[in-house]
């Protein structure tokens, strides 16, 4: 299987893990020309912008040590984006669903 199809079957798992915490998938890989985002979730009235980090093993560490501080630049102005082109005006988050091996968990305290 090629490194597109696991990322993209692990965005497909993450999805469907964030609704069943009761999230609502507003877009799967929303993209321009400047930037993506894997998954694009809304709960009430927040928006979260998920980071997806797939691990075969964690001999290495998990998908949240990859979340690096250019990461976390390319996550914020990708939500930027995002917001002036939705006019969104209500809370956003951004968030990692980190898939390690076969344990899934939702990271949504990362700092916008």
């Amino acid at each position: 299987m090629s490194n597109y199809a696991v990322g993209h079957d692990a965005e497909k798992r993450a999805a469907k893990h964030l609704e069943s915490l009761g999230l609502k998938i507003r877009e799967l890989n929303w993209k321009t020309r400047y930037c993506e985002i894997d998954i694009v979730a809304q709960k009430d009235k927040a928006v979260y912008f998920v980071e997806v980090k797939y691990r075969r093993n964690t001999k290495q560490g998990s998908g949240t040590d990859y979340i690096t501080p250019r990461k976390l630049r390319q996550m914020r102005f990708a939500a930027e984006m995002w917001v002036q082109n939705h006019q969104w005006l209500d809370d956003c988050r951004l968030a990692v669903v980190s898939i390690d091996a076969d344990q899934i968990s939702f990271i949504d305290d990362i700092l916008l």
